[in-house]
């Protein structure tokens, strides 16, 4: 069966598209881009292949569906910003076989621009053809929550921006095969300035609580008590709640325009953020030395290296620098996760505990970075020398909360 839709790039953004065309019975093609994060099951890839699936490696096939939506991963750059490599690479293999009538979306998230300035002139070059004259070409911001089951494609509206109106149009029939609501920008520009609003508001947000955090401590205040009341309230307020620092794909974006405006309140909240990892292992010396006891020498346990909960996710986790930090103050550190056999830090191996409660009993201290559904909080910190909670996952008074 021949495919009506080409993903280009199976990393965090590609695969959920993939996934969620094939259960419309969209015929879907998937192309790599480079070394993505992103995996399939055994059990989901045969799924998929039963469904109407097919991975290519050659790029031939490109050129044989009508729309292809490039979702290749843009990871923070040597500048902090997001690199395009990937999305050029992408760029260059789509337009060897790119056709006329043929509709290209880009999903990455990347400055608005992008898809105008840097994306058009690729695709028109190594093609030929002309954007909105030839093919159509728009853009839609990527919004995936990963393992949040609560938020389906299906019922995730779709932003679209084209370059044209008749660019928007066709991208809105694709996604209006794979969504119940497609939500028409004015542009490309507004449609990917969408992405760095929702992105930027997530890193705002988890700035302003780990603030909080660190203040509700000093003042001898339950934070997590204060943000059970405040969600209470029915307008006006989103809860948030602090953490050892923010991971994920989606990279905060604070850009310089050309009048030199910058996002001040983004570089604020990149700032706050990028101390958390510092402050949670601050914390964890301070325990330690409140009970006797030195860094140096000390076994420290951390649980949960991924960066989201029930995820095998480590893109941009803090526990990488937490655990660097710990091992530079001379402590003897490993780990446990349930969905990573191996981990190493700087290319060092760290150890990993093969039996959870033993090694919650032996180490000095024991860091929850990330509640998975498989710890029972409650036995593990019965079992804990100290447990410091750095998600307030824990019962209250079952341990020391960030």
């Amino acid at each position: 069966m021949p495919a009506d839709l080409a993903v280009i790039g199976l990393g965090p953004y590609g695969l959920p598209l993939a996934q969620a065309a094939v259960a419309a019975g969209v015929p879907t093609l998937g192309y790599r881009t480079g070394p993505e994060t992103g995996s399939l099951s055994p059990a989901e890839l045969r799924r998929m292949l039963s469904e109407g699936f097919r991975q290519a490696t050659d790029p031939a096939g490109l050129g044989r569906v009508r729309t292809a939506v490039i979702c290749a991963p843009t990871p923070r750059g040597a500048d902090g910003g997001p690199d395009l490599g990937q999305v050029e690479t992408a760029a260059r293999t789509l337009a060897a076989h790119l056709r006329p009538h043929t509709t290209v979306i880009l999903e990455s998230p990347v400055p608005p621009g992008t898809t105008e300035e840097f994306l058009r002139p690729l695709l028109e070059q190594g093609s030929g053809l002309r954007a909105g004259r030839d093919f159509h070409l728009a853009y839609s911001p990527s919004r995936i929550d990963p393992g949040n089951r609560g938020f389906t494609p299906a019922g995730t509206p779709k932003v679209i921006g084209g370059l044209t109106p008749a660019c928007t149009e066709s991208a809105a029939a694709f996604y209006g095969r794979l969504t119940d609501k497609v939500v028409r920008a004015r542009g490309p520009r507004e449609a990917e300035t969408v992405q760095l609003l929702e992105t930027n508001y997530r890193h705002v947000n988890i700035a302003l609580v780990n603030e909080m955090a660190v203040l509700c401590h000093d003042l001898g205040v339950d934070l997590w008590d204060v943000i059970r009341c405040a969600e209470t309230k029915p307008f006006g307020f989103q809860a948030f709640r602090p953490g050892p620092g923010v991971g994920g794909h989606a990279v905060p974006q604070n850009l310089t325009t050309r009048a030199g405006r910058t996002l001040r309140m983004v570089e604020l909240a990149q700032e706050v953020n990028s101390r958390m990892p510092r402050y949670v292992v601050q914390r964890a010396a301070a325990l330690l030395n409140e009970h006797g006891k030195s860094a140096r020498g000390a076994r420290v346990l951390l649980l949960g290296v991924t960066y989201k909960p029930d995820l095998a996710d480590q893109q941009g986790t803090p526990a990488q620098e937490i655990a660097l930090r710990l091992t530079e103050l001379g402590a003897s550190v490993c780990y446990h996760d349930p969905h990573v056999p191996a981990w190493s830090v700087l290319g060092r191996p760290v150890p990993r505990a093969d039996s959870l409660y033993e090694a919650v009993a032996d180490a000095d201290l024991t860091v929850l970075l990330q509640q998975h559904r498989t710890y029972d909080l409650q036995g593990l910190s019965v079992k804990a020398q100290l447990l410091l909670d750095t998600r307030g996952a824990t019962p209250t008074g079952a341990a020391h909360r960030l």
